[in-house]
């Protein structure tokens, strides 16, 4: 089993979490915000990953600091149990389509942070989730985890559908990018020798 335990402590949040990248999808997430917490649950679901998280932030000052730092503890906590990545698949896609929305993910957990954001949203919030704030998550969780990110929106209306099916390709990607292939399982997936 690839697990581990990461806590980020700042002045402004504080972060608990837990990842097992060979699980069944079984989480409890607590944040602040509601429907942050029900994507990340998506994310678990649909990933395989079982997942605490636990999190507080400044919520009184804006939501800015909290969604930013629980896209790098995740990011930090992905890197951190994948140590060297030996055996990994290493690159991801999925195009996933949900309702009226249609949405395109594929990341190289290559070593070098790259974040791309296609799309727009219709409102400033669904729920109580800034959504100005979803590509600061991303682009925080691609440079803590060190990979290229690719997200584009490529149809949809309704902002709750295409923010979780974001999250759920997101999710589809990693799984596919972190699984074990049995042909090189001792092997760095890098012609370089190292990730």
């Amino acid at each position: 089993m690839r697990t581990t335990k990461l806590t980020r402590n700042t002045n402004e949040t504080q972060i608990d979490i837990s990842i097992n990248l060979d699980g069944t999808g079984i989480y409890d997430v607590k944040t602040p915000i509601g429907f942050l917490t029900h994507m990340l649950e998506s994310f678990a679901k649909h990933g395989l990953f079982d997942l605490e998280l636990n999190s507080m932030g400044d919520m009184e000052v804006d939501q800015h600091h909290l969604v930013e730092d629980v896209g790098i503890a995740l990011g930090e906590a992905f890197d951190q149990v994948l140590g060297d990545k030996k055996g990994i698949n290493r690159n991801g896609f999925c195009i996933y389509p949900m309702d009226d929305s249609l949405v395109t993910v594929a990341l190289d957990l290559g070593g070098r942070p790259y974040f791309s954001f296609l799309g727009e949203f219709r409102r400033r919030y669904c729920g109580e989730l800034d959504l100005d704030l979803l590509e600061d998550f991303f682009r925080g969780f691609s440079s803590a985890l060190k990979i290229n990110l690719f997200i584009e929106i490529n149809q949809g209306t309704n902002d709750h559908h295409k923010v979780e099916a974001i999250f759920k390709a997101l999710a589809k990607s990693l799984m596919q990018a972190c699984s074990i292939n049995s042909r090189i399982k001792n092997i760095i997936p890098s012609t370089k020798g190292v990730i």
